[in-house]
């Protein structure tokens, strides 16, 4: 398979450190850096718009070694067994994250979101303004999801 090298395009700042602490993202206030060779200007619009798409690595995690097997959600038992693309959590081939998070401001080549599920540190590999365009309706879910992920945007 042919392999694709990214570089990151800027760094998360915030109070979350803990990698295994995975829930109650929704107060979490995160400064995204954007790298200085993109230039002063490069988040100019951005602030037009109440979203924003952060795509980012989940570089403290190392990649798992066995996606073959369905394994319980979470690694909880009392969840079903799901493969490795029915899941949003850190442990994925490519470690690549993505979180729609509220924008509070952009200053410059710092952008202040809410609720971006990332730690301190975190390499951010690009942004993508949300349009209503792109958000889906009708979206369709198991039941389960609801009641696993109640906590996660929780203040």
């Amino acid at each position: 398979m042919p392999s694709f090298e990214i570089s990151q395009i800027g760094v998360v700042r915030n109070e979350r450190t803990d990698i295994q602490d995975t829930d109650n993202w929704g107060a979490v206030r995160s400064t995204i850096t954007v790298d200085e060779r993109l230039g002063e200007a490069c988040l100019q619009g951005l602030d037009g718009f109440s979203h924003v798409e952060v795509l980012f690595v989940f570089d403290q995690f190392s990649e798992p070694d066995d996606h073959l097997e369905p394994r319980p959600y979470r690694g909880r038992p009392d969840l079903p067994p799901v493969g490795i693309f029915a899941g949003r959590g850190p442990r994925r081939p490519n470690r690549i994250g993505v979180t729609c998070c509220a924008i509070e401001s952009v200053r410059g080549r710092e952008l202040t979101v809410m609720g971006l599920d990332a730690v301190s540190g975190t390499p951010v590999v690009d942004l993508k303004p949300v349009m209503a365009e792109f958000v889906p309706v009708g979206v369709k879910q198991p039941a389960w999801v609801g009641d696993v992920m109640a906590e996660y945007f929780r203040p």
